[in-house]
């Protein structure tokens, strides 16, 4: 996974609360492995309607992404991830993320920030109206701050750690390798190894 240690964008507003994995990714489009070539299929059934905010130009440029409450609900989908990330987002901030979907996020590297109902309304409101601003996400302090405002959100040090060395579980894992094989090596034969 790539790291991530801040981001300065503009943000594009999506106003729907309740956006469950299907409507980020359609099921149709769950047949491949590969982390990339998701772009269309990022609400892809959405994106058939003209006056979507992905057609917006005055958002082209946003790696942040501002959804409403409960993103990322319905079923685990890692393809949902890899998805907004495919397309160019690097954070989305909503006022609640499901469990499974926050965790999905920070295992790829996609920065879920969590923010209280008046800052979401406040974020909506200052980038319809400026769609050029810029937010400024913070992952070594967990802030983020844009004209006039600041918020601070939630991550574990093993979080912030993950996302700022772009080290997932797997390769935490792979770091202690030499650890592993003096283990097993020690091991009993009859016992289960992993060789």
């Amino acid at each position: 996974m790539k790291a991530v240690t801040h981001v300065v964008s503009p943000a594009l507003p999506l106003r729907r609360d309740d956006v469950d994995t299907d409507q980020i990714v359609p099921s149709a489009f769950l047949t491949r492995t590969s982390r990339t070539g998701y772009t269309d299929a990022l609400f892809a059934t959405w994106r058939e309607q003209p006056d979507f905010p992905l057609h917006d130009e005055r958002y082209a440029d946003a790696k942040i992404l501002i959804a409403g409450a409960n993103f990322g609900s319905g079923s685990s989908r890692e393809h949902a991830v890899w998805a907004l990330q495919d397309y160019g987002f690097q954070a989305v901030v909503s006022s609640r993320f499901p469990d499974i979907f926050r965790r999905n996020a920070l295992r790829n590297g996609l920065v879920p920030v969590q923010v209280s109902a008046e800052v979401l309304e406040q974020l909506f409101t200052l980038v319809e109206r400026t769609p050029s601003i810029a937010l400024r996400l913070d992952v070594a302090s967990a802030m983020l701050t844009w004209p006039g405002g600041r918020s601070r959100f939630e991550l574990s040090e093993s979080e912030r750690e993950r996302l700022l060395t772009g080290r997932d579980e797997v390769s935490e894992t792979l770091r202690q390798a030499a650890a592993i094989s003096v283990f097993e090596a020690a091991r009993a034969v009859w016992l289960p190894s992993t060789r």
